[in-house]
């Protein structure tokens, strides 16, 4: 082995080491594009014996890249937390990161000042590109400003008003809520009403959309409560449509917190689920096998959905155009519905 002690070892070593070229080592280092099998792992091999690391600061000098990634989540403190979805995409998009040896960086932007300090940060050269999760229709202007900057971005879910500008991964929204719409109907359920999502959401629009198209002629604006995907916004929104007296033998809930949300104020009522009124939700979320009864649901793949929005950026940063995934869903059946 050649003899580094006393610094640190250079892909000079390294290629002194393995017998191949500078270049060589270079490729294999930056992907191994355009080298041999054999040769790759004679590299491999002189790396482990040389003890070399790669230094960051220096790639980055050369490559004009930072080797970061921001998570831009336009949500409150609150609701991250509480929303066990959003940590599942945060993991899943870290790992996958992780395995390209790149570092995710979170970044909180539910106020208009915290947008300015984020696009700030994004825009200032801190990242390479920028992930961005729960996409408000209002936070427009922001993702705006990303786009001038000609920074790759993918979007968790479709983003309202720049479907065809942003590349995004999400799960079917519509199919899967027609899905439950007919799993419904085939339980003998014939007076649906449904508990909407937010309508400057994909997922809330869509969730509906396929909501009042499976209802058809019998649609009835009456029929729909409207929530913000938080378990208390769910029983605000149960909690109106039993007091407008209307006559249902299910309710069709837009994600699985206000599903728990309507299920507790039906307890509160004493109103037997399944028996006089089924609940039924969205997302298969952890709490969905936890309530009494456990939620009939529809699963969204969200380790899925971080590990191709990852896929999708890098190859936005390659320089390959952007891109779009629609992930299918899956119906759950459990107690409730």
């Amino acid at each position: 082995m050649s003899s580094t002690r006393g610094r640190r070892p250079t892909i000079d070593d390294v290629a002194r080491e393995a017998g191949v070229s500078r270049g060589t080592v270079s490729r294999v280092l930056n992907g191994g594009h355009w080298v041999s099998e054999p040769a790759r792992e004679q590299v491999e091999r002189a790396i482990r014996a040389t003890g070399y690391r790669v230094n960051p600061h220096a790639r980055s000098l050369a490559t004009s890249r930072t080797g970061s990634v921001g998570f831009l989540l336009n949500e409150s403190y609150e609701r991250f937390f509480a929303d066990p979805n959003f940590l599942l995409i945060l993991r899943s998009c870290a790992d996958a990161l992780a395995a390209q040896g790149m570092t995710l960086i979170m970044i909180m932007a539910d106020s208009k000042d915290e947008r300015r300090r984020a696009s700030d940060y994004i825009t200032g050269g801190h990242v390479d590109g920028v992930l961005v999760v729960s996409s408000h229709r209002d936070s427009s202007e922001f993702l705006a400003t990303i786009l001038e900057a000609q920074l790759p971005v993918v979007a968790a879910g479709i983003p309202l008003g720049f479907e065809d500008r942003v590349a995004y991964v999400g799960a079917d929204d519509e199919g899967g809520a027609r899905t439950m719409m007919e799993h419904l109907a085939r339980s003998g359920r014939t007076r649906i009403a449904h508990i909407a999502g937010p309508q400057d959401t994909s997922g809330g629009t869509g969730r509906l959309q396929a909501y009042r198209e499976a209802r058809g002629d019998a649609f009835d604006e009456a029929w729909v409560g409207y929530g913000d995907y938080s378990r208390a916004s769910g029983a605000a929104a149960m909690a109106t449509l039993l007091d407008r007296g209307l006559d249902m033998d299910a309710v069709f809930c837009a994600n699985d917190a206000m599903a728990a949300g309507a299920l507790d104020v039906l307890h509160e009522r004493g109103v037997d689920v399944p028996g006089r009124i089924a609940i039924a939700g969205f997302d298969d979320a952890t709490l969905a096998s936890r309530t009494t009864p456990a939620l009939t649901t529809v699963r969204q793949p969200f380790d899925r959905v971080g590990e191709e929005m990852v896929r999708l950026l890098l190859d936005e940063i390659a320089g390959r155009s952007a891109a779009q995934v629609t992930l299918r869903t899956e119906l759950v059946v459990r107690d409730s519905a």
